[in-house]
């Protein structure tokens, strides 16, 4: 009796656990950074939305640090520009230059050619060199010589900035902030937070050696292309839809508002709130995903009147007050 064998098909790898490894992305960038657990989750929900996101605090409360070890917890390509008052737009999207060897001109590329570009004090460079970026953020490609050149399809630029009462800085155009999916708020720190920020570094913690603190990449390209197609994939109700549509048209028509939020932001609400939903572990949104991402998706699209911010107006005051008087549907 003879048997005869066929050989089967490999089956193929299963796919990445996409939530997974973005809660241990989470996760690592905590071996390095104290508190700011708002922060962190609004970085991975860019990522998941393929979104900018400017975030914003005084000199010393870790915003870089804060950049930096989520670039080395993820397995993509990362780039940093330090904005000075001296750069030009060139320093950020690449020229063209001229090569002895060949004789010809050549494009070389700019930093701004990376998955990953940290946009450092985007704010103390003046605003013909801000708007370098604003091409290549909505467009995802610059223009240089008159031509068109794509940048990576993963790419996503976190900008730090102080507040613009400092001295030395410039307010970012209203049209280049709205293309920032979100504006994070880093505070200063409580005191139980300072205390341990303070005791690594007693016990020896480098926040120049990120390895040394055992800061690894944990998620990459994979993960990040799953989350999305899971995100797309996340319901939104008619009445949640509605409930976001409102917020945003109540800023518009708010006592002591100038410019409120553009159809764009309630897009970029929506889509931070959906992905919320989803690395929480459900398929659908709330009104509560909604009104949580209100803020940090919005409260840099709202610009006040000057004498609306003399009597000590904010704008995350105004929008506490559009939040509370919006019905919120059942």
């Amino acid at each position: 009796m003879t048997t005869s064998t066929t050989s089967a098909t490999p089956a193929p790898p299963p796919e990445p656990d996409a939530r997974q490894a973005l809660i241990a992305l989470r996760s690592e960038v905590t071996k390095a950074v104290v508190g700011n657990d708002a922060a962190v989750t609004g970085l991975i929900l860019a990522l998941l939305c393929r979104g900018h996101v400017l975030i914003e605090g005084v000199p010393g409360v870790a915003k870089t640090l804060l950049v930096r070890t989520l670039a080395a917890a993820l397995d993509l390509e990362t780039a940093r520009v330090q904005f000075t008052p001296d750069l030009m737009p060139g320093d950020v999207t690449g020229s063209i230059v001229y090569d002895s060897h060949s004789s010809e001109f050549t494009f070389r590329e700019g930093p701004v050619f990376t998955n990953l570009l940290l946009a450092d004090e985007i704010n103390r460079t003046p605003p013909k060199t801000q708007s370098a970026l604003l091409e290549a953020m909505e467009e995802r490609q610059v223009s240089v010589e008159g031509k068109a050149r794509a940048l990576p399809a993963e790419f996503i630029v976190i900008a730090t900035q102080n507040p613009v009462e400092y001295e030395g800085t410039y307010p970012l155009p209203e049209a280049q902030l709205d293309r920032f999916l979100l504006k994070l708020v880093m505070p200063l720190p409580p005191r139980e937070d300072e205390i341990g920020i303070l005791t690594r570094h007693a016990e020896g913690f480098d926040p120049r050696d990120l390895g040394a603190a055992g800061v690894g990449a944990v998620a990459g390209a994979a993960d990040l292309r799953a989350g999305r197609k899971a995100v797309r994939g996340v319901t939104v109700g008619h009445e949640v839809i509605g409930y976001a549509v409102d917020l945003c048209r109540a800023t518009r028509s708010a006592p002591g508002v100038r410019l409120g939020v553009s159809p764009r932001g309630a897009t970029a609400l929506l889509a931070v709130s959906r992905a919320w939903a989803w690395l929480s572990g459900r398929g659908y949104v709330t009104p509560d995903d909604v009104k949580t991402l209100a803020r940090p998706a919005l409260r840099h699209r709202v610009e006040l009147r000057p004498e609306a911010e003399l009597e000590g107006a904010t704008v995350d005051g105004l929008l506490e007050r559009v939040l509370a008087t919006v019905p919120v549907p059942r």
